[in-house]
């Protein structure tokens, strides 16, 4: 399907139901803007892995370092841009329980190379899928190299994934304490190990599934004050902090944000 980004035409396209693999989930773009795209990333709960058959370039506003191939960003990347005119990316989002598995542990604000995670795989998975023309075939190609990973992968400790799919269920309504209680472990050994396995603390983690039902829910046209209210924040002022804190911006910037434009093609679910 073809959509406009920022002024770009970009087809879309997403894998058949056989080449999908479990807390995975893949999107193709291809186009060519007549001049460059710049566009800044929302954060979101999952990691997140581009890579780059084309020209585009990632740019972390951190520490202003950029770029090229294949790159991993984290759940929260800080202001992360991406920036290019010829436009052929694969990319794949990956829960925390899936990415525990295929790319380890670390900081989820982390942007790094994904050389740095598969070593010389990562280059030679990109070389196979650039010498691929069909999404399918690309899609296909990926899946085998994210399920080999996710086989060889060491699991996430049931408590910690029964706490983040807690999480998302409640759409990040739900208190640690809770949390903790259900999986028969202390505040502190749920916070540590939850921390140590999907990057962020589990307070942090809930305020982003709730902040990204928020995002969604301000794409789609609705007031800030309305969302703040459907989405279980106290008030407008409430996630407008949570906006900034999150996203680095307001919820209005949020709203027109052409990184969301294009998630119900690519990310239906």
């Amino acid at each position: 399907m073809r959509v406009r980004v920022a002024g770009a035409a970009v087809d879309v396209a997403v894998p058949p139901a056989a080449a999908r693999v479990p807390g995975v989930a893949m999107a193709g773009f291809r186009g060519r803007a007549e001049d460059p795209v710049h566009l800044r990333m929302i954060p979101y709960p999952a990691r997140t892995v581009f890579v780059d058959l084309g020209d585009s370039l990632l740019v972390d506003d951190t520490d202003g370092t950029a770029k090229r191939g294949c790159v991993v960003v984290g759940m929260i990347a800080g202001s992360v841009r991406g920036r290019g005119r010829d436009v052929d990316l694969l990319q794949v989002r990956l829960s925390p329980l899936a990415a525990h598995a295929v790319l380890g542990g670390g900081p989820a604000g982390a942007v790094v190379s994904l050389e740095d995670l598969w070593g010389r795989d990562a280059e030679r998975t990109r070389e196979r899928l650039a010498g691929l023309r069909s999404w399918d075939d690309r899609f296909t190609v990926m899946a085998a190299a994210l399920d080999r990973r996710l086989s060889a992968g060491k699991a996430m400790d049931p408590e910690v994934a029964h706490a983040w799919g807690r999480m998302v269920a409640a759409r990040g309504r739900v208190r640690v304490e809770r949390l903790a209680g259900e999986v028969g472990w202390s505040r502190k050994r749920l916070w540590s190990r939850f921390r140590a396995q999907v990057g962020l603390t589990p307070k942090r983690a809930a305020a982003l599934v709730r902040f990204d039902r928020a995002a969604r829910r301000l794409a789609a046209g609705h007031s800030a004050a309305r969302v703040a209210a459907e989405t279980g924040f106290v008030d407008q002022s409430h996630l407008c902090r949570e906006a900034m804190a999150i996203a680095g911006t307001t919820p209005r910037s949020v709203a027109a944000a052409p990184w969301l434009a294009v998630d119900d093609v690519a990310w239906p679910a």
